[in-house]
């Protein structure tokens, strides 16, 4: 599940149900999380069950946030809680491409059956080809403008639209206008796509 989280002053999230994973992502803002402060560009992973709320007590703030049922992996341990801020992550150009980088926001490890990560594109600058997954993805623009590509059609996107790709659905993206394009997306990993559908 994806969704947008507006949060008003002194408000704070539900703890979460024993089975359920969060990714909560700044978007305006500041939240606390156990007395930590996250500006834009927070992130905080909260494993299953995690007791940990979202506050946002001095201020007004918006979030992009993924929730899905956890599936345990035998002989992975439990995740654990992940924070930061986008800012301090190192992106890495996407297959060498140093106007298209990627940066992951939570570790590529057995534990871990969802990813999130932030593209940034520079003006001009493309996926290097169509791509095709047997999960489905869920994606925020969160900068600049494009043209997503979804099955055979194009979509011109902008700074808050929202994509949801099915599984096996071709997709690719270019970046247009002046300034870089951004979005964050999530996907399931480290799990066979036939299993968890059982």
């Amino acid at each position: 599940m994806q969704y947008l989280a507006t949060l008003s002053v002194n408000s704070r999230s539900l703890p979460l149900r024993p089975t359920v994973e969060r990714l909560a992502f700044v978007l305006e803002g500041s939240v606390t999380v156990h007395e930590r402060m996250f500006t834009a560009g927070g992130y905080i992973y909260l494993p299953p069950g995690s007791d940990l709320v979202i506050s946002s007590p001095g201020d007004t703030a918006r979030l992009v946030v993924f929730e899905k049922v956890y599936v345990p992996r035998e002989g992975a341990a439990l995740p654990t809680v992940i924070s930061g801020q986008e800012q301090d992550v190192e992106g890495k150009a996407f297959l060498g491409d140093p106007d298209a980088v990627l940066k992951t926001l939570l570790p590529d490890e057995p534990a871990f059956d969802m990813a999130v990560n932030i593209f940034t594109y520079q003006p001009g600058a493309t996926l290097p080809f169509v791509e095709t997954h047997v999960m489905e993805h869920g994606l925020m623009m969160i900068a600049g403008a494009g043209v997503y590509r979804l099955s055979d059609a194009y979509y011109p996107v902008q700074n808050e639209d929202v994509i949801w790709m099915a599984p096996y659905c071709p997709q690719w993206f270019v970046a247009m206008g002046k300034s870089p394009a951004r979005y964050i997306y999530y996907k399931d990993v480290n799990r066979d796509p036939l299993e968890v559908a059982l």
